[in-house]
């Protein structure tokens, strides 16, 4: 009994290696070579300002814009005197963008009856698309006289993601 199952166990180990080197004889080497490459392209700017809307008497100045800024000089004359600026951003890159955020921040020592509002852009802008931002400059109507201070800036941004 006991030689008989030195035997089986020496046939077993006998089949084991057997199957060993003919899986090793048919096993075969795959080699994967590949190459990746980005071909996405950021590239939102600013294309234009113009001056939309303006009031009577009103100078809207001559608006200045790069790629990335916008400068404006508005010269209001009396209450409720308005200039709206239409800034129009391009998607010229291949990437979608998504509004992350926009905040526009008038300066705090300027003057009180100097009024900035904003139209927030659409939220996303495709690739190849343009959107518009209007930013309108109000003296208040509420003013009752000509303020001692008689500017006030802003600053604004607009920051935009890729999806």
């Amino acid at each position: 009994m006991k030689r008989s199952k030195n035997i089986i166990i020496i046939v077993l180990l006998f089949v084991i290696v057997t199957m060993a080197v003919g899986y090793s004889a048919f096993a075969t080497q795959l080699t994967i070579n590949g190459t990746a490459e980005v071909i996405g392209e950021w590239n939102l700017r600013i294309i234009s300002i113009k001056a939309q809307d303006v009031s009577e008497n009103c100078d809207a100045g001559n608006p200045q814009f790069t790629d990335t800024s916008v400068t404006f000089d508005a010269k209001l004359v009396k209450p409720g005197d308005y200039i709206t600026y239409l800034i129009t951003i391009e998607n010229a890159g291949n990437i979608d963008a998504t509004l992350k955020g926009m905040t526009f921040t008038p300066e705090e020592n300027g003057s009180p009856v100097i009024i900035y509002k904003c139209r927030e852009p659409i939220p996303i802008i495709r690739a190849g698309e343009q959107a518009a931002i209007l930013v309108n400059v109000t003296y208040d109507e509420n003013a009752t006289e000509v303020p001692e201070i008689k500017t006030r800036t802003v600053t604004g941004t607009i920051e935009y993601q890729q999806n």
